[in-house]
């Protein structure tokens, strides 16, 4: 294992408005996180990781999302979401039983309706790839867990740090030409990424003074955020 994953961060044009968005999707409260970024922190949340950083970026967003939250309803359809500021872009159909919606500022995920037993808001985080199965590989060696490979896409299970049930990668043919608007973050093992770097990531950016992580890419052109271990005492 080489890092954890850490959390989530969404690019936005406007933080307070998509924070307060996601905080209605969510349950969650709405934190400040400085200069103009807000966090959305779910209020039941089983672990830090749940929370999502959302940051102002002075880019628009073009293109497909390529990363996004899959949510299990407490109801047996998204009307409260929708009430709440979510459009339906897609009703379920066929042997797909998940709406799919957007959120504000255009950012897709679907909702999964409620089931029994199975605790409502984001159950998997899915990601499109080129690769399903060398993608999955890739990330369990980084972040460890178990890789699961069906025929349109490949999951990790027992990620360390990740929060929810599964980490999926899924099948698409268009390549990825622009940079993701929902990223993730991982806590690196040592105070280097240079294990990362071996592994196959390529270092985007080094830290800064502003910025004390690095910003590198996976095999796929993923970027993701890489922070140093946290001190001890």
């Amino acid at each position: 294992m080489i890092a954890r994953f850490k959390d989530l961060c969404l690019d936005a044009a406007d933080p307070l408005a998509l924070g307060g968005f996601w905080a209605r999707m969510l349950d969650a409260d709405v934190a400040d996180a400085g200069d103009d970024d807000t966090r959305v922190d779910p209020r039941s949340a089983r672990s830090p990781a749940e929370s999502i950083w959302v940051n102002k970026v002075p880019e628009p967003r073009v293109g497909k999302t390529r990363v996004h939250l899959d949510l299990r309803l407490a109801d047996a359809d998204p009307a409260a979401l929708l009430a709440a500021g979510a459009r339906l872009v897609r009703e379920p159909a066929g042997a797909a039983t998940w709406w799919v919606l957007v959120d504000p500022e255009g950012n897709e995920f679907c909702a999964f309706p409620a089931r029994e037993g199975a605790r409502p808001g984001p159950f998997e985080l899915v990601v499109d790839s080129a690769d399903p199965l060398a993608q999955a590989t890739w990330w369990a060696g980084v972040v460890g867990g178990t890789v699961e490979d069906e025929s349109s896409h490949a999951g990790i299970s027992g990620a360390a740090g990740f929060p929810w049930d599964y980490w999926v990668f899924v099948g698409v043919p268009e390549p990825k030409t622009v940079k993701n608007r929902l990223h993730w973050d991982v806590d690196l093992v040592d105070p280097e990424p240079t294990a990362l770097i071996d592994a196959g990531a390529t270092l985007l950016r080094e830290p800064h003074p502003q910025a004390r992580w690095w910003v590198l890419a996976d095999p796929e052109g993923n970027e993701f955020c890489a922070f140093p271990p946290h001190p001890i005492g």
